[in-house]
């Protein structure tokens, strides 16, 4: 799907999505990845909803999002909270969604301004 979306000074938006990859400012990624709503989008280092664990979302806190959006993938697929701990425990929002919803839910999120960050799991076949 192929968003169209006025870009915010500075900020990042996800202009479209697919199974396999999202383009962010324009640029294809074929990797799960962590959209900030400004900075540097950053590969995420998860390759499958299996592996995620409490460090995949510890590197989150530096980022200093007031949410994060999570894209479990193609379909919706809720993690066990202690996962997430440490972003529960720094009083950071979650919500999970699948990865079109996530997407959509971020631009709009970030196209108010908010402090949002997109933790989208892109996973690799096997």
């Amino acid at each position: 799907m192929k968003f169209q979306l006025d870009e915010q000074q500075g900020g990042n938006s996800i202009s479209r999505h697919d199974s396999d990859q999202v383009w962010v400012n324009g640029q294809p990624h074929r990797h799960s990845l962590l959209v900030p709503w400004r900075g540097e989008v950053q590969a995420w280092g998860a390759e499958s909803f299996e592996g995620l664990g409490e460090a995949h979302f510890e590197r989150i806190l530096a980022l200093k999002p007031e949410l994060v959006i999570f894209g479990s993938g193609t379909r919706l697929r809720f993690l066990r909270p202690a996962v997430y701990r440490s972003l529960i425990s720094a009083r950071i929002g979650v919500d999970t969604m699948d990865l079109a919803a996530a997407c959509r839910t971020y631009n709009v999120l970030a196209s108010e301004g908010r402090s949002v960050l997109a933790a989208l799991l892109i996973e690799t076949p096997a």
